[in-house]
């Protein structure tokens, strides 16, 4: 075919066949009515259908196309349907007389008809995010296709197409007359330019075979998986199928990627390995698949403006045009060579070390063994109480130790805590490509090779034959431009005579290119292969040791029990806490929205400093006599109602609801024990007894003994009934299981549920009905507990503890979690009556529960929350976030209902807000997206589709509006 057919056909517009046509082209041909709907394309004219026969796809084609072209379509559907690991494909349907292909004229226009099977399923065009699993789903199924049709072959597949990659730079050519912009004109010209240039010579080396060509969100369906992600797993248009470069298919799915990655190509990366996995890529394609990305970027850029000059009302095409353009912007947003490296290293083939052999020292007059490095990573003990939030905390500290040592320097290849930004939806730069160096003022400095020098605003470099030195810092002693041989001086350390002076020392292997001093986690290993350690002109503790997080967790598995779960699949490692921030080992901050065990914040340094002192003085067991166990006990005692007077001191919430059983059942001399469905207490024998959560135990409602009787949850929001006033309808469903253990003759022991029912996203229990069946228990001589482990201590903010809001007093009150700020802590708080009754069974004791470090942590945790007026922050800052939880539900289908009051929140998910369907899998993917983003959540409930929000009480407001911002950007953008 020639190149002036090739032209012809790219000036065509789409068919011009209307429904009506469709139609009758239905009927006639394949004996189909049903409702018609077009379907985006850029040349052709596509007709879903909706019959009673099932659902097709009609799709209409210029004559000018050869007819061996659609039939090549066809067979490779046909050799597809015959292979058990290739991807879903359409069944072909033939007409009334058996043919595949109909060829027709609609108003003097000649036309190719096809009819394929409609294949179910989502796309992924409309959605504006995918995620990493969903992306490797992409490039895995990408992978398969293309194997599957490795040894498919036909005359067809020998075609002109404007989208075969190996004729990019004429196509380009002969597109670029349409953009009437010049300097869009001129940029995509030279981008093509640069592309075109690093392919040829590949080019020779570059495998050919059948290929789809069009693996993109516009031509493939999934399901979403258990986490809630969309897997590709069907192909629906063959349209673009030629004989063509294997790695162009990759290339062509990873350009169409580039619109959901918000602008970071690194996003692509996964279904780069995914592909590799499967259907390996030689290292050659994979060096040409970067630059294919770039020229298919601007194939794409350069066609849609073509198509819309002539075919302006084509709305698809004008659609795509602006996704067309971001992916241009995301493939040019990075070096070529770094893309490369990042393929490369994604695929699994190692960059080789640079060569380092015959080197002289950098610095001539210094022992490199005599340097001191400074740790400012994210474990550094030199950093507490956000000093590093200094912005010249890291050369403060680089200073010190080169006044204390003579030399000192940083660490290549550290994640630096200063470069963490807090309240951040992107991770930051953090991993240091560069050695700082500080060291006396006049201080020599040395040529290590020899190379041409370059000078430009105080920044030398040194070009090698295969690597660049970049030097900052310098009194320079050579010219610009000048040829130096290794050894020769290059100049002194800046600075006043017996001051300290600063060099800061850089590898670069691109020619011309300046690096940047920080690359982001993702890319840090990419910058490390252009941009190698200094340590080959220093020494080998130049370099930071790499984070092994999933080495770590694969020794945590090895050794930890099992059922000790964490949050996340792939979770991050967690080295550092500040305020309502944590901190990765790659110096990502998280906003943590979930830990409502630390209730000041991470790191406070007053309550570390007072856990210190004591344990310096002192440490022991509750028996011994010291005066803050007696403080400790006054100080609740004074916090609790009238009565509740008689404090024991425990180690968690598990042991405080267990031993609260213990009590009722001891004083009450009965065993029987009343609980709630949906509910958690704990994980001891008897606290796991009462907990009914099918969430934190599926086997909750089968295996409860026969003194438990659970009865039905008062959920407000998804119960049998719903709404505040709906107390008397669930407490009729109490009175039989009451009546039944009256009849039994065994007596009530007590009953115990959570003030706010926490475990199910905070949801409030009806108005009164904590009243009336506490009134009804004790009618029984049972004890009502309130289990505040999660509600209580000033979470709720318009109150300190959760009955309040009931107004009602219980019998014991139980709380753990916060009131240690994470140090083990827990307590039963009731009356001596009630407490003495445990005397019969013998002498309490908690070996840790009461010792002296463990009051001196409770007594400083109120003493902090009185300070820092952490209920009032919960109030206040808690109906903020509550208002803009709440303003979702108006935007978002999903969001069902905002739960709980002050910092402990529930933000419930549902597919469906009359049937109140559970969301579950959207709630985990949801999840997921958040810690992308930098938040910390999980869910919670029964049904795990309520987001747990109970952070700590510190919580500023612009942390509440950065978590409420991401979950608007989740919801908005997909996860």
């Amino acid at each position: 075919m020639t190149d002036e057919v090739l032209v012809d056909r790219m000036a065509l517009p789409r068919p011009d066949v209307t429904v009506a046509d469709a139609e009758e082209i239905l009927l006639a041909h394949y004996s189909l009515s049903g409702t018609l709907t077009e379907l985006g394309s850029q040349q052709d004219r596509n007709y879903r259908v909706d019959s009673d026969r099932g659902r097709y796809v009609l799709k209409i084609c210029h004559a000018a196309y050869e007819t061996r072209e659609l039939e090549a379509q066809n067979a490779a559907i046909h050799h597809l349907k015959s292979r058990q690991d290739a991807p879903r494909v359409p069944n072909v349907i033939s007409t009334n007389d058996g043919r595949e292909i109909v060829v027709l004229t609609v108003r003097g226009q000649g036309y190719q008809v096809r009819l394929l099977e409609y294949l179910e399923g989502q796309g992924l065009t409309e959605l504006t995010y995918l995620a990493p699993a969903s992306v490797a789903a992409l490039g895995a199924l990408c992978a398969r296709l293309a194997q599957a049709l490795a040894d498919f072959n036909h005359p067809g597949l020998d075609r002109s197409l404007q989208w075969d990659l190996r004729r990019a730079g004429p196509v380009a050519v002969q597109l670029l007359s349409a953009i009437t912009d010049s300097a869009a004109r001129d940029r995509i010209a030279k981008t093509m330019v640069m592309a075109i240039r690093r392919i040829q010579p590949l080019a020779p080396s570059l495998r050919l075979q059948a290929v789809h060509h069009d693996v993109t969100g516009d031509n493939v369906v999934g399901h979403r998986n258990a986490r809630g992600h969309i897997v590709p797993d069907g192909v629906i248009d063959f349209g673009d199928i030629i004989r063509g470069w294997l790695v162009g298919d990759l290339a062509v799915t990873c350009a169409s990627l580039l619109h959901q990655t918000d602008g970071d190509p690194f996003h692509v990366l996964p279904a780069v390995t995914a592909y590799q996995a499967i259907y390996p890529l030689t290292e050659e394609e994979l060096k040409a698949l970067w630059p294919l990305v770039v020229a298919r970027a601007v194939i794409l850029v350069a066609s849609g403006e073509q198509q819309i000059s002539v075919d302006p009302d084509n709305d698809y095409v004008r659609g795509n045009l602006a996704h067309e353009w971001a992916i241009f912007d995301a493939a040019m947003s990075v070096p070529f060579e770094l893309m490369e490296a990042a393929i490369l290293k994604a695929a699994g083939v190692d960059a080789a070390a640079p060569e380092a052999s015959g080197w002289l020292p950098l610095l001539p007059d210094i022992d490199p063994a005599e340097i001191a490095y400074v740790d400012l990573g994210v474990r550094s003990p030199h950093f507490s109480a956000g000093n590093w939030l200094n912005a010249d905390m890291d050369w403060r500290l680089l200073a010190r130790a080169a006044t204390e040592n003579g030399t000192a320097a940083t660490r290549y290849g550290e994640y630096r805590l200063s470069r963490a930004s807090l309240g951040n939806a992107k991770e930051q730069a953090t991993c240091a490509l560069h050695i700082d160096i500080c060291l006396a003022a006049g201080s020599a400095v040395a040529a290590p090779f020899a190379g041409r020098i370059g000078w430009k605003d105080q920044h030398l470099t040194l070009a090698g034959d295969s690597i660049t030195l970049h030097l900052d810092g310098l009194d320079l002693s050579v010219e610009d431009g000048a040829e130096v041989a290794g050894g020769d001086p290059l100049g002194t350390v800046f600075g006043e005579a017996s001051s300290l002076g600063g060099l800061r020392v850089q590898f670069c292997s691109v020619a011309g290119l300046e690096p940047p001093l920080f690359a982001t986690p993702r890319e840090a290993a990419a910058w490390s292969v252009l941009c190698p350690s200094p340590s080959l002109l220093l020494s080998p503790g130049a370099d930071a040791p790499k984070p092994d997080t999933a080495g770590l967790r694969a020794r945590r598995q090895a050794h930890l029990a099992r059922p000790q779960k964490n949050y996340y699949a792939a979770p991050p490692q967690i080295e550092r806490g500040w305020r309502e921030h944590l901190f990765d080992v790659e110096g990502r901050a998280y906003l943590d929205m979930v830990n409502n065990v630390t209730i000041l914040g991470h790191g406070h340094p007053k309550f570390a400093a007072a856990i210190s002192a004591q344990w310096l003085r002192l440490n022991t067991n509750s028996r011994f006599h010291y005066a803050a166990i007696t403080e400790f006990s006054e100080r609740l005692a004074a916090l609790s109602p009238d009565g509740l007077d008689a404090v024991f001191l425990v180690n968690s919430g598990s042991e405080a609801n267990d031993l609260a059983l213990r009590l009722a059942q001891a004083h009450s001399g009965a065993r029987n024990m009343l609980c709630l469905l949906e509910a958690y207490h704990g994980w001891s024998a008897a606290s796991d007894a009462v907990s009914t959560s099918i969430a934190d135990n599926p086997q909750a409602l089968t295996t409860r003994p026969d003194w438990v009787h659970a009865v039905v949850s008062p959920n407000i929001y998804r119960g049998a009934f719903r709404g505040a006033d709906t107390a008397a309808h669930y407490l009729s469903a109490v009175t039989p299981v009451l009546e039944a253990i009256d009849a039994s003759g065994d007596g009530l022991a007590g009953f115990i549920c959570e003030s706010v029912y926490g475990n199910a996203g905070g949801i409030p229990l009806p108005d009164g009905y904590l009243r009336d069946i506490y009134a009804q228990v004790r009618a029984r001589g049972g004890v009502c507990i309130a289990d505040e482990v999660q509600v209580g201590y000033s979470r709720l903010g318009h109150y300190f503890w959760g009955f309040e809001q009931q107004g009602v007093v219980p019998d014991i009150i139980t709380i753990a979690k916060g009131m240690g700020n994470g140090h083990p802590l827990g307590a039963v708080i009731t009356t001596r009556e009630i407490a003495q009754s445990l005397e019969k069974e013998g002498a309490f004791f908690s070996s840790t529960g009461g010792s002296p470090v463990s009051c001196v942590a409770g007594m400083t945790v109120l003493d902090i929350m009185a300070e820092e007026e952490l209920q009032e922050n919960a109030r206040t800052v808690g109906d903020h976030l509550k208002a803009r939880l709440a303003a979702l539900i108006d935007r978002h289908p999903i969001a069902g209902a905002v739960h709980g009051m002050g910092l402990y929140l529930g933000l419930e998910f549902v597919r469906d807000r009359t049937t109140l369907e559970p969301a579950m899998e959207e709630t985990a993917a949801i999840c997921d997206r958040l810690l992308e983003l930098g938040v910390i959540m999980q869910p919670t409930g029964d049904h795990q589709n309520v987001l747990k929000i109970k952070p700590p009480l510190c919580l500023a407001i612009e942390s509440a509006d950065f978590f409420a911002d991401m979950l608007e950007k989740v919801l908005a953008e997909g996860w």
